[in-house]
């Protein structure tokens, strides 16, 4: 197995390695490498000036498989300064996820930048985390996790950070976008409430705002989970780099008992 989420096959295919396994049922993919893939093929979309991806929407469209994956991006809508940008993945000729990203030029807006907001202590202050031994590891255990308030192995609001311990594609190093997107899915197991052994709590889409361009391996996710009375949730979470808040990410989130199915 590649010492990478996915091996390219050439083209716009790839194959997923078992580091990408996520928790849920045997075979399935955590959504962070898949996200991460998705925003890599939004961001390799040619920008005629400076731009910088302002939103990025991932529609999960159904389990996505530690298997082959194909990949298709384009630009929806292009203009002088706003773009809309989409990529989808299918697999075995089914679609199993579809970003949409809104792209905006830049201009210098130095002189009435907002404060970014309090800082997370440092991910080398942190608590390096450690998982029960029942919980999958493929993804978990290819990512370094430190804790700095709450814990992701403990219920509750909790802030971590996370490092990529393997490229995302093998043979190249990842962007920092791709580092964010490959962590902010992550933001309802990080603030998790509920028993995973007994309880479903998937996102159906994950959704991240960006006030600038994120910088570096490490991401902080600052997060809290809120579940409703009908069976649906929000996980939502600011999210940093080492200069502080980067942006904002949310999930809505299917809340049910594991006995009562999911999907």
């Amino acid at each position: 197995m590649a010492d990478a989420f996915y091996v390219p096959l050439g083209g716009e295919r790839y194959a997923a390695t078992e580091h990408t396994s996520g928790p849920w049922a045997p075979g399935a993919q955590h959504f962070g490498p898949p996200s991460a893939l998705l925003a890599r093929g939004l961001e390799r979309l040619e920008a005629p000036h400076p731009a910088l991806i302002a939103r990025v929407t991932i529609e999960i469209l159904g389990p996505a498989p530690v298997a082959e994956l194909n990949q298709r991006s384009w630009i929806e809508r292009p203009g002088r300064s706003v773009e809309l940008l989409q990529s989808e993945l299918s697999a075995g000729g089914r679609l199993i996820a579809r970003a949409s990203a809104w792209r905006i030029a830049t201009t210098d807006t130095t002189s009435v930048a907002t404060d970014a907001g309090p800082l997370l202590p440092s991910a080398e202050a942190g608590t390096e985390t450690t998982f029960p031994a029942d919980w999958r590891g493929g993804y978990l255990n290819a990512v370094e996790w430190r804790a700095v308030r709450g814990s992701i192995s403990a219920p509750g609001p909790a802030a971590v950070w996370g490092r990529q311990r393997i490229p995302l594609v093998d043979g190249e190093e990842p962007t920092a976008l791709q580092r964010l997107f490959a962590v902010a899915d992550s933001a309802n197991g990080v603030s998790h409430f509920l028993p995973a052994d007994d309880w479903w709590f998937i996102n159906s889409e994950l959704t991240v705002h960006l006030r600038r361009a994120p910088e570096g391996e490490w991401i902080g996710l600052d997060a809290v989970t809120l579940v409703g009375p009908h069976g649906v949730g929000t996980a939502t979470s600011t999210v940093h780099d080492g200069s502080g808040p980067v942006g904002t990410g949310a999930q809505a989130l299917l809340v049910r008992p594991r006995q009562a199915g999911g999907g």
